[in-house]
């Protein structure tokens, strides 16, 4: 997330007399919170129905409601472990590295209630680099729970047909708490030490995609493959579902991206512009590579192709301008077309729904990219005058951030998975995952 707007007045006083602006409280701006209201919405859309029907429409027949019920399972597991410590993990003052506990249970989130008003508050009160909202710190939460929640459901896209339901339950409550709250917190909060260095990461690049994309590559390659990969027939039961999904993800992403302004302004104006022309070139791409390469251009290509060029524009929406948001969707979707077609039948391992060779790849091509093609007074501020502009010293950074957080995921989620097949077991029995995990973990079927 970027450094968020703030309000004029509180600005103005917090340049003259800081300390005097932190004891005023801060004032809403109804429109800001208007349009983040929305943007909540939109991106809980991503994960409920958007990624469920997608990830759905392209399991077997027996899985599909198993697959529907992960997306949805999830959000209720997440929202729940957002609100308890998610949130304070993530977004709590604390240290660069962590947050802290002030807001476990969300602990003092109604102190801005005055007089039956919901003022505004300041992230990282207390800290060395503290950020005026505009917003109250209850929508503030929401958007970020929204993150919290399609974060983990990415990752189910990897080990979709054969997880316990029991083992994914468990998996996303410490997934959630030990991966993604200090993830985020290292690239999202005022003082988190990714952003310190000067990475920066718009809207999930890193702290999402990258994130989800990498834990699923690992939790493929200790989860195994599929009984009959690459022998029987494993194709999608209703492409239907996956075109409504991605067209679901599309819409919701407008929140996830023009959102991440903070605002009703200029900036979330951009990053709509940069998120739909990218997607377009994702989507464009693919196709056309697919058409080269197998002579037919399929719809399960484009649809994946805009859902790349939508990871890769992630990071730079707010960043960069409508040209380089073209490029970065016509190299995401040709990358991530050789990444989830080509490098993965090569090397053998069975990444089901492609989370890594989406969400993975394509967030590492757009987080890259974000470092050459950033245009300084998109996000200049008066602290920053030239803002965050391309060049290699940015594009380094860039890899710093992309490095620390595959090797994080890598690590932890590793050992999560472990110690869970070591206590219940991640696999269901190779009879269940042939009669289909609809019967045999939830006793339903589609008719």
């Amino acid at each position: 997330m970027p450094r968020f707007r703030v309000a004029s007045v509180a600005a103005l006083a917090f340049a003259i007399a800081p300390d005097a602006a932190l004891a005023a409280t801060p004032q809403i701006d109804t429109g800001d919170t208007a349009w983040m209201l929305v943007s909540t919405a939109l991106v809980l859309l991503m994960t409920i129905p958007g990624l469920g029907l997608f990830y759905a429409g392209m399991v077997r027949k027996k899985n599909v409601l198993a697959t529907l019920i992960q997306s949805f399972a999830i959000c209720c597991i997440v929202s729940l472990v957002w609100m308890v410590a998610g949130y304070s993990l993530a977004f709590g003052t604390g240290t660069p590295w962590i947050g802290d506990f002030s807001r476990v249970m969300l602990h003092g989130i109604a102190d801005h209630f005055h007089h039956g008003v919901d003022d505004a508050f300041v992230l990282g009160a207390g800290s060395s680099n503290p950020t005026v909202m505009t917003i109250p710190e209850s929508v503030y939460m929401m958007f970020q729970m929204t993150f919290a929640i399609i974060t983990p459901a990415l990752i189910a896209g990897s080990f979709a047909e054969r997880m316990k339901f029991s083992a994914l339950c468990v998996f996303t409550v410490l997934w959630s708490l030990l991966v993604y709250a200090p993830v985020a917190h290292w690239v999202w909060s005022p003082i988190g030490w990714v952003g310190g260095f000067g990475a920066v990461d718009f809207a999930g690049g890193t702290v999402v995609h990258i994130n989800s994309g990498i834990a699923g590559l690992v939790t493929a390659l200790v989860i195994g493959k599929r009984n009959g990969y690459k022998q029987d027939d494993l194709s999608p039961f209703n492409l239907t579902y996956a075109i409504i999904g991605a067209a679901l993800l599309w819409v919701g992403w407008f929140g996830f991206n023009a959102g991440s302004a903070g605002g009703a302004n200029g900036r979330a104006g951009m990053a709509m512009l940069t998120t739909q022309v990218a997607a377009a070139a994702g989507g464009l791409a693919w196709m056309i590579a697919e058409w080269i390469h197998s002579r037919k251009p399929t719809a399960l290509g484009i649809i994946s192709g805009a859902v790349a060029g939508l990871v890769a524009i992630t990071p730079a929406a707010g960043f960069v301008l409508p040209g380089a948001a073209v490029l970065i969707g016509l190299i995401a979707g040709g990358i991530c077309f050789w990444a989830s077609v080509i490098l993965k039948h090569r090397l053998g391992y069975d990444d089901s729904l492609d989370a890594f060779g989406v969400h993975g790849v394509g967030g590492i091509t757009g987080a890259l990219l974000t470092g050459l093609f950033a245009y300084g007074p998109l996000s200049a501020t008066d602290a920053n005058p030239s803002g965050t502009v391309g060049s290699l010293v940015q594009f380094v950074r860039q890899a710093e951030a992309v490095g620390i957080t595959i090797v994080w995921s890598v690590v932890v989620t590793y050992l999560l998975l472990k110690a869970i097949d070591l206590t219940i077991g991640l696999r269901v029995s190779r009879e269940a995952e042939l009669e289909g995990l609809d019967m045999v973990l939830h006793g339903e079927r589609i008719n």
